[in-house]
């Protein structure tokens, strides 16, 4: 249950960027759903793999290489699902950024009812 909800978040604040951002665009809910899924599964698999493989680069740049993997997966994800569209990569580092920002605050909202 935890799984699905946290998914049902992540479409929204895919969502919300979309409708925020011009350079991001999404057709349908469904889609964001879609979205979110695929994100969590390059996430999942694929992030590691980048940030094992870029250590030396991630050290020398202080982790702000971490952006641009960040960015990657947007994209990769961007390639995989029809109906999402990412114009630069710039729009996916702000949207990366953005996305973990809204997904804290969303996540966090889940942990305090949790607790109660």
């Amino acid at each position: 249950m935890k799984f699905i909800l946290r998914i049902l978040l992540s479409a929204l604040a895919v969502v919300l960027l979309a409708k925020l951002l011009p350079g991001i665009g999404v057709d349908s809910y469904v889609t964001a759903i879609v979205v979110a899924l695929v994100l969590g599964l390059l996430n999942f698999l694929v992030k590691p793999v980048l940030v094992i493989l870029t250590l030396p680069v991630t050290l020398v740049t202080f982790g702000l290489f971490l952006l641009v993997i960040n960015a990657i997966i947007i994209l990769l994800a961007d390639y995989f699902v029809t109906g999402f569209e990412v114009q630069s990569v710039l729009w996916a580092i702000v949207f990366s950024l953005l996305l973990s920002f809204l997904q804290s605050i969303l996540f966090s909202i889940l942990k305090e009812d949790k607790k109660k």
